[in-house]
């Protein structure tokens, strides 16, 4: 049976990383961070008054 090798796998990985970071620092630097233009697009649910428990 043959020897894997270990050092073109790593290779292999290390350039699949590379690919995938500048693939995502493109993505990032062409797209603005919200399309409209608002500060936050989906504001979080405020939980009502009967749910929120204070601690005395």
């Amino acid at each position: 049976m043959a020897k894997p090798n270990y050092s073109f796998e790593k290779r292999q990985r290390d350039l699949a990383k590379k690919a995938k970071k500048e693939e995502k620092r493109l993505r990032k630097a062409g797209a603005p961070a919200n399309p409209d233009g608002t500060e936050n697009p989906e504001p979080a649910a405020v939980p009502p008054e009967a749910e929120v428990k204070t601690v005395p």
